[in-house]
This record gives C-alpha cells, structure tokens and sequence, in this order.
C-alpha cells in the first residue's frame, strides 16, 4: 500500500515533526498537495515506515536526525540551484 509523511522544519522548534500522513489514497492526495505546490518530494521506504508510525504534530526521532538533515541540506541546496537560474 502507497504511503506519505510530510515532514516540516521551523528554525525556532527543537527539531522537524510531521505535518500530515497517510495511506492509500490519503498519500496520493499528500503527494498531489506537494506536488501542487513545489514540495520536493523523496522516495525512501524505511524512512517512511518509521515515520508512518508517528503521530502528526510529533517531533522526529533523534536517531533520525542525521538523515532528515540530510535531505534538508539537499533540498535547500536545490531550492537554491533552481532559483537562481
């Protein structure tokens, strides 16, 4: 079964927490919101399984932390390619 986590960062908050999450057609419609609206978006099924399990509004794990970074990092430095250009 299809599933999605959106997951938001707020410089002023301890870490980044979910925002919405899904499965089925719940994550089809996470995944056209994103796209509708120029969210990057990132393919990883054992990420997404541990973060499936959270509830919307909690903060990510810290064994986490590293690979959320990561991908901020990345799509940052994405946003920052494309605009730019």
């Amino acid at each position: 079964m299809e599933k999605a986590v959106a997951v938001k960062y707020i410089e002023d908050l301890p870490a980044p927490f979910v925002i919405a999450k899904g499965k089925g057609e719940l994550a089809q419609i996470i995944k056209k919101i994103a796209a509708d609206n120029n969210i990057s978006l990132l393919k990883d099924i054992n990420l997404t399984e541990s973060l499936i399990e959270l509830d919307v509004g909690s903060y990510i794990p810290e064994e986490l932390y590293e690979l959320i970074a990561k991908i901020l990092v990345f799509v940052l430095d994405l946003r920052k390619k494309y605009a730019t250009d």
